[in-house]
């Protein structure tokens, strides 16, 4: 390519740049494998909870038999007595999927107290699929499951799950759009609004605000390689700023793939008592993979609307399954309260059609509405087969977590050792704080090239080339795909590298392919000069 080929070619997102690699890799001119660590999909599922949903589907046939059996026309399932029915089913001394569905069962009913008619009655209609979502935000049980899990993995021993309000979202890409839509339609930002970001971050959060429909003023908080990808407490003072109408992160960070700290956390809590209206919006997607995690949403939670999904810990990305939660009592729904007298009455005019008591609507509800245009609320909710496997996924973790949740642990054993071997490989400087998430690694190959060759070829590397031409030339001679960091926010030279999706040996090929590229670009740098 040449340089006016780059410069197009950095005018496009992270995502869509990656794309662009991928074409080329796969027909790189040295014919080696291609690899694509560009993208966070991992290559592992868990196994336990998508066998349990097909136990559940054939239960769930088996039950509707019994009502109307004509071929492959079957009917409905019954209330009464469902839950005994489906322990007959059940062979828990020779199978482990079912011993695991016993486990829930004795779960939902001894820790929970729920009604196992009623629970299973909601399990099989939603694995079935038979009836629309009802109530439409979440299913009822399933969202007590829902609750009990987040404040497992992500509170950090914060008791908020009786507070917490749910609706589950087709991932959490979706939670991230009904999020930017709500808080405009109900006029909560406009357009000239300023709001906070901490970067590097997830390229969506950079790009929604600035569309035509937002026009919000981004306001950087900016986490530095130098420092680890760790937020300086200094940075989080911009958050004081009354100005400043919200703030969004992910936590841990995409690509830093760094945890905020407790320093972190309790300026955070600081600058909320000097602005109390601040909206805070965090996405935790990473949160599992950090011993001891804790979500902004714990330390301030009036202030504070969570993202969650399982996408990544699950191996779930086709699955489509997010969430969003919110305290009962929130900043969003205060701040609806105090709109002007005629701005209250156009909200009221958008929401009377679904509703009788339009200022008592809360703001999660509204973004159910907004979901479905308002037109189709009542048909609005993800579809329960997605969410009995968010309540499956949930369960995996909720009926060992008093002893030790093995395929959590195995999921960061893997994303650590794959860690290892790339920095191994390129000999390059490992984070091994506790608040690495290891899921992502940031590689700025202008720091690599003066680590392996001194300033001066590093400064030539940056000043006679595009900060993209690296990225394009590894992709397109050694078959290998990265992603551009700055499109996360990030600095020119920085390369993401997703430890997710790989086989393992895999890491330390691509480590060894770069430094046989940035050998290239030497040699050409020793003949220039």
């Amino acid at each position: 390519m040449n340089i006016s080929d780059e410069e197009k070619i950095e005018t496009l997102g992270a995502f869509e740049i990656s794309e662009k690699m991928v074409e080329l890799a796969k027909i790189n001119a040295k014919g080696n494998p291609y690899l694509n660590a560009g993208r966070g999909n991992p290559n592992w599922i868990n196994k336990k909870a998508r066998l349990a949903f097909s136990r559940l589907v054939e239960f769930g046939i088996e039950e509707s038999e019994r009502t109307i059996s004509d071929g492959d026309l079957v009917g409905y399932t019954e209330l009464e007595g469902i839950s005994k029915r489906l322990v007959q089913f059940l062979a828990p001394q020779t199978n482990e999927t079912d011993q695991f569905l016993v486990l829930c069962l004795d779960y939902l009913k001894n820790k929970l107290g729920l009604d196992l008619d009623d629970v299973v009655k909601e399990f099989i209609d939603g694995v079935l699929g038979n009836l629309y979502p009802s109530p439409n935000r979440v299913l009822k049980h399933t969202e007590i499951i829902l609750n009990q899990y987040l404040q497992s993995v992500l509170y950090n021993g914060v008791d908020l799950a009786n507070d917490t309000t749910l609706f589950p979202t087709e991932g959490g890409s979706a939670a991230i759009v009904y999020t930017f839509n709500s808080l405009k339609e109900n006029k909560l930002i406009k357009p000239g609004d300023k709001i906070a970001i901490n970067t590097p971050i997830f390229t969506p959060y950079l790009q929604i605000p600035v569309l035509n429909d937002y026009e919000l003023v981004e306001l950087d908080l900016s986490s530095k390689e130098e420092h680890n990808w760790e937020i300086d407490p200094t940075t989080i003072d911009k958050l004081n700023d009354p100005e400043l109408k919200a703030f969004f992160l992910v936590n841990p960070s995409n690509p830093g793939s760094k945890a905020l700290d407790d320093t972190a956390l309790k300026e955070i809590k600081k600058a909320v008592m000097n602005n109390p209206d601040l909206m805070i919006i965090t996405d935790d997607v990473y949160g599992t993979f950090v011993n001891d995690f804790q979500t902004v949403y714990s330390v301030v939670p009036f202030n504070t609307l969570l993202v969650y999904s399982y996408s990544k810990l699950f191996g779930a990305t086709g699955w489509r399954l997010g969430i969003i939660g919110l305290h009962k009592e929130n900043v969003f729904d205060k701040l609806i309260k105090e709109l002007p007298s005629e701005e209250q009455a156009k909200l009221n005019k958008r929401y009377n059609l679904v509703v009788l008591d339009t200022e008592e609507m809360s703001f999660i509800d509204r973004m159910v509405a907004d979901s479905r245009s308002i037109g189709l609320y009542h048909i609005a909710g993800l579809s329960t087969p997605s969410q009995i496997m968010e309540a499956l996924f949930s369960l995996t973790h909720l009926v060992v977590s008093d002893i030790s949740d093995d395929y959590i642990e195995a999921s960061k054993k893997l994303v650590n050792e794959r860690y290892e071997k790339l920095h191994a490989a390129l000999d390059y400087a490992k984070d091994e704080s506790a608040k690495n998430a290891k899921y992502y690694s940031m590689i700025n190959i202008y720091h690599l090239a003066e680590e392996k060759y001194g300033a001066e070829f590093s400064h030539y590397l940056e000043t006679h080339y595009e900060q993209i031409d690296f990225l394009i030339n590894l992709a397109q001679k050694n078959g290998i795909v990265l992603m551009d960091g700055v499109g996360f926010g990030a600095n020119p030279g920085d390369l993401r590298v997703s430890e997710a999706n790989l086989p393992t040996k895999d890491y330390q090929k691509i480590g060894q392919q770069m430094l046989e590229l940035l050998n290239e670009y030497y040699q050409a740098f020793k003949k220039q000069s």
